[in-house]
């Protein structure tokens, strides 16, 4: 689940009524693409406006850049800045939505069971996007009753990462940070932290709540909601357990909120970090931050894993971004060939070269980049820079994460079943609830909302 969990809350609502006053058919049945003839041999005209994309360093411009000469005769315009959902939703609502949107992958479910997004299973045949290739839980997040509705871009997941120097000088490797074994996990937290409450100097492991609890629970082996989207699990036992363990994790510490103060509190991006300072133990984060530590730490005593579940087995929690087509674009075959040009393995390596060549200017390994397309992945992996230990394990870590991916699949009510998710697990960490109480309560609004998304799209049928 991404940082920004308000923001999406309030779009749930906004997608409700601006679709409601626009008079947009709820559901998922039908093509939704008019007359859209998609055809990758086609020579394609006009303009094509998108909306979403910010992006500014040498993967995106590089992508662009290939993406519009692809488009040969297409006029290629940016809406400034990232997503705006409440002016995306009332572009659709009054008919005049920009032609493609890049949109974070769990809002697509309720943007297509809203009929705000057009299904994409015409322009995926049509210009060959080879959607075997993609990382299959990243699909899976723009995939709503068999339907395809965004075409993934980037993925994000969790690799341990540990200071190695205050895990030799409590007598603990990774392994016992990793993972696999909560009970390791919690007596290294015990054995790592140094003070406590307000006197904390040392966070001795940061579960990372709430954020990761789909992970936690994951890795316990609850799945949170069915494969179909219809049914949320949000009070399966296994859940309850791993919600337990890890808020105990801050409780050891002294309370979620003196840790969290504590962390937030760190030079997160800059040399002082807490690793490089020796102010945190281990914690699962996104695998971009490797290359933040190489950049401003690369002294930095780190030791490099894949987060795993109980049973051992490498385990990572997928997201990212999808490129989709709205409702009333004027120019859908274009923005399908713009989705493609975006994604596509050739636009992956001409990013990946520009990359590479900007770390080598700057004397600095190139890491790799995580696309959503496991094909792109693989090739770009070849290109990455060995440049010794502990960098390689990270390294390494990130793609076998990515290779061991699992993702909550797309439904009408994803935002509402974020919130009762978040507000359950932020009741335990605030001391509010326990557990179970929290996340029965949360069962109850989350299959609510799921039952009432739900019966939308079966009475459009």
């Amino acid at each position: 689940m991404r940082a920004s969990t308000t923001y999406t809350l309030g779009a749930a609502g906004l997608i409700t009524a601006a679709l409601t006053i626009s008079g947009c058919a709820v559901g998922t049945g039908g093509t939704g693409d008019g007359d859209a003839s998609y055809d990758q041999n086609a020579q394609l005209s006009g303009q094509v406006s998108v909306m979403g994309f910010s992006g500014v360093d040498e993967v995106a411009t590089s992508r662009l850049s290939y993406t519009e000469e692809l488009l040969s005769g297409v006029d290629v315009s940016l809406i400034e800045g990232e997503l705006d959902m409440q002016q995306f939703l009332s572009a659709v609502a009054t008919g005049s939505p920009p032609d493609v949107v890049y949109a974070n992958r769990d809002q697509i479910g309720s943007l297509a069971a809203r009929g705000a997004i057009l299904p994409l299973d015409s322009c995926i045949e049509g210009e060959q996007i080879p959607t075997d290739d993609y990382v299959p839980a990243a699909l899976d997040q723009v995939t709503l009753e068999g339907q395809v509705y965004g075409i993934p871009e980037f993925n994000s997941v969790q690799v341990t990462m540990a200071n190695a120097d205050l895990l030799e000088g409590a007598g603990l490797t990774v392994d016992d940070v990793n993972g696999s074994d909560w009970d390791a996990v919690t007596a290294a937290t015990e054995a790592l932290m140094q003070g406590g409450g307000g006197s904390l100097s040392v966070i001795g492991f940061d579960s990372k709540l709430p954020e990761f609890f789909p992970l936690w629970a994951r890795a316990n082996g609850a799945q949170l909601i069915s494969d179909d989207g219809r049914t949320a699990m949000l009070d399966d036992p296994a859940a309850v357990e791993a919600l337990e363990w890890a808020s105990e994790i801050y409780e050891l510490q002294g309370g979620f909120s003196a840790v969290k103060a504590y962390r937030d509190s760190a030079d997160f991006f800059g040399s002082g970090n807490q690793f490089a300072s020796g102010t945190l133990g281990a914690m699962p984060m996104e695998q971009w931050y490797i290359n933040v530590l190489n950049d401003v730490s690369p002294d930095a005593p780190m030791a490099f894993d894949t987060v795993h579940d109980r049973d051992g087995e490498p385990l990572a929690y997928a997201s990212g971004s999808a490129w989709a087509i709205p409702s009333g674009s004027d120019n859908p075959e274009a923005a399908c060939r713009f989705a493609r040009g975006m994604t596509s393995m050739d636009a992956w390596m001409v990013a990946a070269n520009a990359r590479l060549e900007a770390r080598e200017a700057e004397g600095k390994p190139f890491t790799g980049i995580l696309t959503g397309n496991a094909a792109a992945d693989a090739r770009i992996r070849e290109m990455t820079t060995s440049v010794g230990e502990p960098w390689d394990s990270g390294i390494a870590a990130m793609y076998e994460a990515n290779d061991n991916t699992f993702s909550l699949p797309a439904n009408p009510a994803d935002a509402e079943f974020e919130t009762a998710l978040f507000d359950a697990i932020n009741r335990v960490l605030n001391g509010q609830a326990e557990p179970a109480d929290a996340l029965t309560q949360a069962q109850q609004t989350a299959q609510q909302a799921l039952d009432a998304g739900w019966a939308s799209i079966d009475e459009e049928r």
